[in-house]
This record gives structure tokens, sequence and C-alpha cells, in this order.
């Protein structure tokens, strides 16, 4: 590529905001050149808008600094500087939906960290090396909204990576039923320690609206795309317990899974190391060269240890046994704001790009 896509920010100031900012320093196919967020942050400097609210232990790139901060609400002056943006807004569901449809029907690709459009079925919920014949429904959304070049692609929700890419590849033996129980971490919540004291030496049982996430979200992933829109799949039958644990980043979780055609277990791992997907065969920049890395220690994967493998893109998994009431269990971990959330929307630009979706404007 000899002239970068121009990226904009909206939702620039929070952590997944600042995440995104941190993750395309450097990018080859993208550069930001635009950062929006609320009206009490328009105008100032992005360095001034955030000072004293940096979340990440790595500096603020040089580069986004002197960018001064636009109202994300002025949706053509946000559209006129950029190729695509990239959006993680803390606002109401319906405010979200409304943002970014005005952002897609001003021509503009729009990759979504947020949860709003999850289940508008022409909008393809994505994870890259799993559903990108998802893509498929932008035609329909473009035909809805009124645009040629505009559409909206969201991300599902973090905790699901890491488990869900292990049932993927195991698609072929028909999991039935499965039990799913996350450890997440604080960041999920958009939170340090030192914004949340409470979490320290402490363990909270509940998270709201995740575990029907949880539950929910992979049937649509697993989905066919039928009449210009997405329609979930009916099986495998999963619950879930959502946990909030006291740790900075890395979601981890315990499955336990039963098949129709039940595998052996030098099956699975086989199936585990060799899953690859488009981001894979496309080299995209952001893609893990390996999708799911399995430890035989029985003390990993890790959260500390393994949630940065392949650059936090990689999925983990560890303990993979025989079970007395399922067929299997095992132990998967991501990273949740890098593959979870900045990081796999990225990568969802990076496919979008790489498959003629979005261009120059």
């Amino acid at each position: 590529m000899t002239e970068k896509l121009r990226a904009g920010i909206v939702g620039g100031t929070g952590m997944v905001g600042q995440r995104f900012i941190a993750l395309l320093e450097n990018h080859p196919w993208f550069q930001v050149t635009a950062i929006a967020a609320s009206a009490n942050s328009a105008g100032k400097t992005y360095e001034e808008s955030v000072k004293g609210r940096w979340k990440l232990s790595t500096p603020m790139p040089e580069s986004v600094k002197q960018i001064p901060v636009q109202d994300a609400s002025r949706v053509e002056e946000v559209a006129a500087g950029v190729d695509l943006i990239f959006c993680a807004v803390d606002m109401k569901k319906n405010e979200i939906q409304a943002l970014e449809e005005a952002y897609a029907k001003a021509g503009v690709p729009v990759i979504s960290n947020n949860s709003a459009h999850r289940w508008t079925p022409d909008v393809p919920m994505v994870v890259p090396e799993i559903n990108p014949e998802h893509l498929e429904v932008i035609a329909a959304q473009r035909k809805r909204l009124g645009t040629e070049t505009g559409f909206i692609a969201v991300k599902p929700n973090c905790s699901i990576q890491s488990y869900v890419p292990m049932l993927n590849a195991l698609r072929g033996f028909k999991p039935t039923q499965v039990v799913a129980s996350t450890y997440q971490a604080i960041s999920g919540a958009g939170k340090t320690f030192t914004d949340w004291p409470d979490m320290l030496d402490n363990v909270i049982p509940y998270i709201g609206g995740e575990e029907e996430k949880s539950e929910q979200e992979p049937l649509r992933i697993w989905g066919t795309v039928e009449d210009g829109q997405i329609v979930k799949a009916s099986a495998p039958h999963i619950t879930t317990q959502c946990i909030r644990v006291p740790v900075t980043d890395g979601h981890l979780a315990t499955v336990f899974v039963s098949f129709e055609n039940k595998p052996s277990k030098e099956d699975i791992l086989e199936s585990w190391k060799n899953y690859k997907g488009r981001p894979q065969e496309l080299e995209l920049p952001s893609a893990p060269k390996q999708f799911i890395t399995y430890f035989e220690e029985d003390n990993r994967p890790q959260t500390n240890l393994d949630r940065d493998i392949e650059n936090g893109m990689g999925i983990s998994a560890g303990r993979l046994r025989e079970d007395s009431l399922y067929d299997f269990k095992f132990v998967g971990l991501s990273h949740n704001t890098l593959r979870g959330a900045a990081g796999g929307a990225v990568l969802i630009a990076e496919l979008l790009k790489a498959e003629g979706y979005i261009t120059k404007r």
C-alpha cells in the first residue's frame, strides 16, 4: 500500500479508544487522522483531553498528541476527514445505534467495539478466523441504509473469544452441550485498580448482561446468511457464568463440552494445532500466525504469563481431559482488550480492506 487509509476513532478518549490509538501507531495500512469524543472534549488537543486519564502502560504516541478532538455528534465534519472509523463510545444503546448508522449513511465504514448493533440482522458480527462469510450481508445493509460505501461491522463480546475459537475448531464433531465459566479482567469494565480499589483481593460473581451475551452471541457467529440477514444457529446449547476477578487484562474460561460425534483427545489437539482462518491465509498485519496455542503443562495457560501470546491476538488453551459428566473439559484464555476489543476490531478492518469493502474515499 502506497498511501495509508485515514482512520478516525470515535470514543477516542476512553480505555478502548486509547487501545485503538496505541495499536494503530505505525500500522502499515491505517493512520489515525481524526479523533472524536463528547462535546466536553471537543476543541482540545488529544493530549489535553486525556490528561491524567491515559490508562495504558505504554506512552501516548507522539503522532496523536496534537490532533484536535472533534465532537462525535457532528458526523459530517468527522466523516469528511476519514476513510473508516473505529467506534468505542459510552452511550445508551439507542444513541449508539443512531450514531453508527449516521456515520454509515455518510458513506463511512464503521467498525464497532460496541454491542448496540450485534443483533441487527444485516450487521455482521465477526471473528475474522471464524465467520468471514458473514461480511456478505453488508450488501443488504448498504441497500437498507441507502449508501454505496458506508456500513457497520461489529466485533462480539470479549469473553467469548476465550472459548469459542476452540469450539469452532471442533464443529466437525458437532458440539451439543457447553458449560463455560469466564473469569474476567477489570479492564473489561474499562477500569484499572486505581479506578476500582474494591476489586483488590476480591471476586464479584456477577457482570451485568454478560451471561446472556456469552450464551447467545456464539450462536449468531455460527449462524447462516439467508436473504441478506444472519440467522443464528440452534446448537450447541450453551450455559455460562461470568465472574469478575482481580486481574488487569485477560479473560480465562473453564469449559465442559459434549459432542454428537465424540472425538479423541488427539483429534482435538490436532484440530486446534492446525486451525487457520482467512486472516492467516491473507497474512493480515494483526493476525496471529498460530491462532490457538495449546499448553501441555498442567498449570497453563495463566493469565499473567500467556495473555500476550501472539501480541495479544492469539488464543491459549490447556488442561484438555475427559470428563465424568461431559465428554471433555479444558481451559481457554484470551486478551480481552486486544483480541477481545480493539485488536479484534483492527483485524476486522484489515479483513474488510483486504476483501475490498474498505477503500480510499
